[in-house]
């Protein structure tokens, strides 16, 4: 929790990811409510929305788009054949990249993003998935990015790339302790690329009682394979539905004591055990989200 930032909190969007890295970003509510959990209210700064860990949106800094470099490969190679189902072929791919240099001018929505490239011969079935596994292509070649409110940019400059050796470091600082298996699942890099790892030694944290609610795409639990640290596996399909998806759930010194959920009147949270103390995150929840706080059990 330490590490995440959920017990010492950030006091910034950049103070945040310098120490976590990246938020899982493909919802940008769950987004927002993760950066609450780590202190920070307003997603302002120099970061950037795109399409990082496991082929995933996630938001990190414009400084930290050098993961880019081990991670796109992967993802390219992952998605090429979905992408020729599509009709995406490495012609037109290769086409596309310049073409979009070309028209986004600014940022725009899909559609428009779709319009534009028709024009300059780069012809896609908006109806289909083409457009934005196109868009996905070319932010792993680092020409674009996805905004907050869900538009398309030109990316500028971005860092040299780095390498899996780096990577692996500052996922062991924001997830440790950790094994290769939860940085191979966290990154979605295939094994054959994670050997001769250097051995990375914790820094011990005190409890402190901290308690944090967290929500349906927090990285807390994403970050491992194994999840049995942070979630006892009597619980676990409480909190891990299918799909991807966690339950949004109540943690307590690092480990899952509860879930919770969205009611007419404020949240109602199910205990695995004793009722954890939520009078403060309940109060700072409830102003973030603008919403009446009240609390009852299941």
């Amino acid at each position: 929790m330490r590490a995440q930032r959920l017990s010492e909190q950030a006091t910034t969007t950049g103070e945040l990811l310098d120490s976590v890295l990246a938020l899982q970003a493909q919802d940008v509510n769950a987004l927002r409510l993760a950066a609450r959990a780590r202190g920070v209210h307003d997603l302002t700064g120099d970061v950037v929305r795109t399409w990082a860990m496991r082929g995933t949106l996630h938001l990190l800094r414009s400084d930290d788009l050098w993961v880019l470099g081990p991670l796109s490969p992967v993802n390219v190679q992952r998605g090429k054949r979905r992408r020729e189902e599509l009709g995406l072929t490495d012609d037109l791919c290769a086409r596309a990249l310049p073409a979009l240099r070309e028209v986004l001018t600014d940022p725009l929505p899909r559609r428009d993003v779709v319009t534009r490239l028709t024009e300059v011969g780069i012809a896609l079935d908006p109806k289909s998935q083409a457009p934005a596994h196109l868009m996905a292509y070319a932010a792993a070649n680092g020409v674009l990015y996805r905004t907050l409110d869900d538009r398309y940019a030109l990316l500028a400059d971005i860092p040299e790339p780095g390498t899996v050796e780096q990577l692996w470091r500052r996922y062991r600082r924001a997830y440790g302790p950790a094994t290769v298996a939860d940085f191979a699942a966290w990154s979605g890099l295939p094994k054959g690329l994670l050997r001769d790892l250097p051995e990375i030694e914790d820094e011990p944290a005190t409890p402190a009682g901290t308690t944090r609610m967290l929500g349906h795409f927090d990285t807390y639990l994403l970050g491992y394979k194994d999840r049995g640290l942070a979630l006892d596996p009597a619980h676990a399909r409480r909190v891990q539905t299918g799909g991807g998806i966690l339950t949004p759930h109540v943690v307590v010194d690092g480990r899952v004591v509860a879930t919770w959920r969205r009611t007419g009147t404020g949240f109602e949270v199910n205990p695995f055990g004793p009722r954890p103390d939520l009078d403060r995150e309940i109060a700072d929840l409830s102003r973030f989200l603008g919403v009446d706080g009240a609390l009852t059990w299941a």
